[in-house]
């Protein structure tokens, strides 16, 4: 005559009222192959839903007859939100039909009802406060497709072939240089540029008295060309740094606005 819990048999719903909360939690699991609730919404409502259901008829001092009668319309008023997608006031009547047939008893065959009035009142402030409450939550979660977020990204990189390219630095250092300290590097050609420059600039003294010649240093040496290349890496890097922060920030609002309009509609 009452609605029953077709899962679990009364026997296992016995076992289970002596269990602890975590053993419980981790039945349901089984029970429901939930095995990505930890990383999906989904799954870990439903666990959440069942679970808390379960706990609280067991706090009730429900017997193996009741919880699973508790059980049985926790699902039936899920499945009318998935499958049906039945409104609020269809599934609210749906409530109140299953649980006043409890009420209803029947001398011929000797059917005591299965609650009495003041647990009536306790199913109905549970049920209100759980389901009904948060029923376009529901709605929300388990009947609008979810865009899924792209939580990593594959990227490939194209690498330069090294043989298309000079050595850099020491490694591209003929032998005998490398004895007396000098480096043939780009960096050295500009200096080269300048005297030829200045040779001119005194074959035409006219052209350019008013000029002012600096000296030159004939040569640079390695710990000189390191000391530019490490200026010239740090500025890049300060560069890096500063478009990645802007990137990071601007990556950071669209989640944010993103959040903001779900709490929106889960508030509705």
């Amino acid at each position: 005559m009452f609605l029953e819990w077709t899962l679990l048999p009364h026997g296992e719903i016995a076992v289970l009222l002596k269990l602890s909360a975590d053993d419980v939690q981790l039945k349901f699991e089984d029970i429901f192959c939930l095995k990505k609730h930890q990383t999906c919404l989904k799954e870990a409502a439903l666990l959440d839903y069942f679970v808390g259901g379960f706990w609280w008829a067991k706090e009730m001092n429900f017997t193996c007859q009741q919880s699973s009668f508790i059980m049985a319309l926790l699902q039936l008023l899920l499945d009318n939100i998935k499958d049906k997608q039945m409104p609020f006031a269809e599934n609210f009547k749906a409530f109140t039909q299953n649980l006043l047939a409890t009420r209803m008893s029947s001398s011929d065959t000797a059917v005591n009802p299965l609650f009495d009035v003041d647990q009536i009142k306790s199913i109905t402030d549970y049920f209100k406060s759980s389901l009904f409450q948060h029923y376009r939550l529901y709605q929300f979660l388990f009947t609008q497709p979810r865009e899924e977020m792209i939580l990593r990204m594959e990227r490939s990189i194209d690498v330069a072939n090294s043989a298309d390219f000079a050595a850099p630095l020491e490694e591209g250092m003929p032998p005998e240089l490398d004895d007396i300290g000098l480096a043939p590097s780009p960096a050295a050609s500009p200096p080269q540029g300048k005297e030829e420059c200045l040779i001119k600039n005194e074959e035409e003294p006219k052209e350019y008295q008013q000029g002012e010649i600096h000296e030159i240093p004939e040569d640079y040496g390695v710990e000189d060309v390191q000391e530019m290349l490490g200026d010239v890496t740090k500025e890049m890097l300060a560069k890096l740094q500063a478009d990645f922060t802007e990137r990071l920030r601007i990556l950071e609002d669209s989640y944010v606005s993103r959040l903001d309009s779900l709490k929106r509609v889960a508030s509705k």
